[in-house]
């Protein structure tokens, strides 16, 4: 089973990030990188929502629909959906299909957020084995056929209870299009190193199905995600934090997995006017005000390891207008190059390695008992996908 799209890059679902102006601007990197103009058709990799959780969306709230309302020009339209209930999961899948919403869906097994693990939901749920399989079997039967459904995951709760083979084997057997792997544990969070060898093992425990693998974890460059393929076997890459402040990384990654030169990343004068595109973006979809109040969050991210005026930084994080932003940007000394350095580290969170929050005796049994059942339907909450 091969891939249906390409290159073989997804970019990561992200809460609060990869809203349909963060999207477009990845795949704008894409064709930039290729000399393509803005409509050019070529493939440009895959590149998910933010998560929304199946009970909003199958109740229609406004905030559900929007996450799930795309573009003119993405293609595929890809949904992460997150759900704790087969049957609502179920009705979740069918909305968005019997609707023509979306192309792909995938179900996200890997938040390690405490507020939804302490309920058994994300990272936490695939101990579950009937549960995991039960919402696994109804999204693909809600689908039937018409949208391929995958699945990303994290290693398991901690190195004493591992998940991602037996959650793995059985979403294969499921029929899943494919499964993306986060080489870390919910109590690692965002933690430590990403344990490729754990992709490599998943890589050999799928073969014989023939489902593919995708690796997620440290991806910080073009040159790691061809490593991380080089070493694990993977089928392709998940990219999340990696392009935060970075969206030419998307550009870089489909010149690596097609053999060609990779691009340098860009000096300070290219990234402010890549800072004001996206600030655009956002304003075109959102309006001015909701727009700047978004572009903040992105300021530090792509400001790191170049030279800035600490009131010019203060400033960009309160920036309430597009007059405003530019005259921010125009008191930068733009005359600066890329930190490689910065550039090959860890961007966003890096907090971890705590023992994860889990319902009382979630690990007495790998199936589901009333009472945790009963509890788990309380863990659908709006958080980022992990």
């Amino acid at each position: 089973m091969s891939l249906p799209f390409d290159p073989p890059v997804v970019l990561a679902p992200m809460a609060g990030i990869t809203n349909r102006a963060f999207r477009s601007l990845c795949r704008e990197s894409v064709r930039s990188a290729r000399g393509e103009p803005a409509t050019g058709a070529r493939g440009l990799g895959m590149y998910v929502s933010e998560m929304v959780t199946s009970r909003a969306l199958v109740e229609r709230s406004p905030e559900s629909m929007d996450l799930v309302t795309f573009g003119p020009d993405e293609k595929p339209r890809a949904v992460q959906l997150y759900g704790v209930d087969p049957v609502t999961v179920g009705r979740a899948v069918r909305l968005l299909v019997d609707e023509d919403r979306a192309d792909h869906i995938d179900l996200n097994f890997g938040c390690p957020v405490p507020k939804v693990t302490r309920k058994g939901g994300g990272s936490a749920l695939p101990w579950k084995r009937d549960l995991f399989r039960g919402i696994v079997d109804e999204a693909i039967s809600a689908a039937d056929g018409r949208v391929p459904v995958s699945v990303k995951m994290r290693t398991g709760i901690d190195d004493d209870h591992l998940t991602y083979l037996d959650a793995g084997r059985s979403a294969a057997e499921a029929g899943v299009a494919w499964v993306a792997l986060h080489g870390r544990t919910a109590s690692q969070m965002y933690a430590g190193t990403a344990d490729w060898e754990a992709i490599a093992r998943l890589k050999a425990e799928l073969e014989p199905i023939g489902t593919p693998v995708l690796g997620n974890g440290d991806i910080w460059t073009a040159a790691d995600a061809l490593r991380m393929v080089e070493q694990t076997g993977a089928d392709g890459v998940v990219v999340g934090r990696g392009c935060l402040g970075r969206p030419w990384l998307f550009g870089q990654l489909a010149a690596a997995f097609a053999g060609d030169p990779i691009p340098d990343d860009p000096p300070l004068s290219i990234v402010l006017a890549t800072l004001r595109r996206h600030a655009e973006l956002l304003v075109d979809d959102y309006g001015e005000l909701k727009g700047c109040r978004d572009i903040r969050k992105h300021m530090a991210w792509y400001l790191k390891g170049f030279s800035v005026r600490q009131p010019i930084r203060q400033s960009l994080g309160t920036v309430a207008s597009l007059t405003e932003l530019d005259a921010l940007l125009g008191q930068i000394d733009a005359d600066q190059q890329f930190n490689p350095v910065v550039g090959e580290g860890p961007r966003g969170r890096t907090s971890g390695n705590r023992r994860p929050t889990l319902p009382d005796g979630w690990l007495d049994s790998p199936y589901l008992d009333a009472e945790a059942a009963a509890l788990v339907s309380e863990a659908e909450l709006s958080v980022s996908g992990g």
